[in-house]
């Protein structure tokens, strides 16, 4: 009895895994470990130049960030662990220029390179890019795979098309699908049954049916500029950054109309909604820091400071 009733003291008194909001600072080439609850930045860790997205492995031990660069084109990958908050390799991508978009699946990362029309592929054991692809498209901006694993998407802004992206037998194949203009955004509909595509350049929002690969609705959200699109956890609503208009614009899946428009502050950008699905983090570039979106009362809840332009965030234990 004794033992088990150490035991449970000891469960009792071991501190439990506190969730870290990770935020990348593209003006501070950094990625910041922040207390969601506080605000408070418990840590920073330098990343390459011009740090744009990040994507978590599946186990959460690492996270990668791509090194989209300023002025100068970025060609590098940063992979930092986590639990050190340290950056453990930072992966020269040679030719591979503007990496941007990433998503981690099956073990592993992909990523886009955005000016030299490509998609690659990292694996994370060997820190080393084992495959890309053409993708022949102008502004390949945006990756994301698929909630099943089975297909990749893409956007390409100047080029007006999303690429699907499905494995043949000894390769990947592509699916171009035209679009509005300046697509970017994207985000599956947690059924899997559609992709939405929000353009940057004509305030739509195309709906691509993925049984056909065609686009099968285009819904005008009067956007200035759309920047990112995410699904809420339910699939109830979409939220769209309107990065010209400092809004988010809170969108009704079902019925495919507009709910609601928040005025944040400039430059909205990247959105996460953690797996709790109660609130939504919206980065603010133009403003150093992080609007807090309680979803159920669609109202700004609270603010967080930042780093200098934040922009890709994640979500750690």
């Amino acid at each position: 009895m004794k033992y088990l009733l150490a035991a449970l003291v000891l469960a009792m008194s071991s501190p439990t895994i506190a969730a870290q909001l990770l935020v990348l600072n593209k003006a501070d080439a950094t990625l910041a470990f922040v207390d969601p609850q506080s605000g408070v930045t418990r840590a920073t860790v330098p990343t390459g130049v011009g740090p744009h997205e990040i994507e978590l492995s599946t186990d959460g031990k690492f996270a990668f960030v791509s090194n989209y660069g300023t002025n100068t084109p970025g060609n590098s990958l940063s992979i930092v662990d986590v639990s050190a908050r340290r950056e453990s390799k930072r992966v020269d991508l040679g030719e591979l220029q503007r990496p941007h978009g990433l998503t981690f699946t099956n073990g592993q990362l992909y990523f886009t390179a955005e000016q030299s029309q490509r998609v690659g592929r990292l694996d994370p054991a060997t820190a080393r890019v084992e495959w890309t692809f053409p993708t022949e498209q102008q502004g390949t901006h945006m990756v994301l795979a698929a909630r099943d694993g089975t297909r990749l998407f893409t956007s390409n802004i100047s080029s007006n098309t999303v690429g699907i992206f499905e494995r043949s037998s000894n390769d990947w194949t592509q699916t171009l699908v035209s679009v509005g203009a300046g697509p970017e955004g994207l985000d599956q509909s947690p059924d899997g049954r559609e992709l939405w595509s929000a353009h940057s350049r004509d305030g739509a929002i195309s709906i691509i049916d993925l049984a056909s690969k065609k686009v099968t609705q285009t819904v005008d959200a009067k956007t200035r500029r759309s920047n990112r699109l995410k699904f809420t956890n339910d699939g109830a609503l979409v939220l769209v950054s309107d990065l010209g208009a400092g809004e988010l614009v809170i969108i009704d899946a079902r019925k495919r109309t507009q709910l609601k428009r928040l005025a944040l502050g400039r430059a909205p950008t990247g959105i996460l909604i953690p797996p709790g699905g109660e609130v939504a983090y919206v980065a603010l570039s133009g403003e150093n820091k992080i609007a807090v979106i309680d979803l159920k009362s669609l109202t700004v809840a609270k603010s967080i400071e930042t780093g200098g332009s934040p922009d890709g965030m994640a979500w750690a234990r």
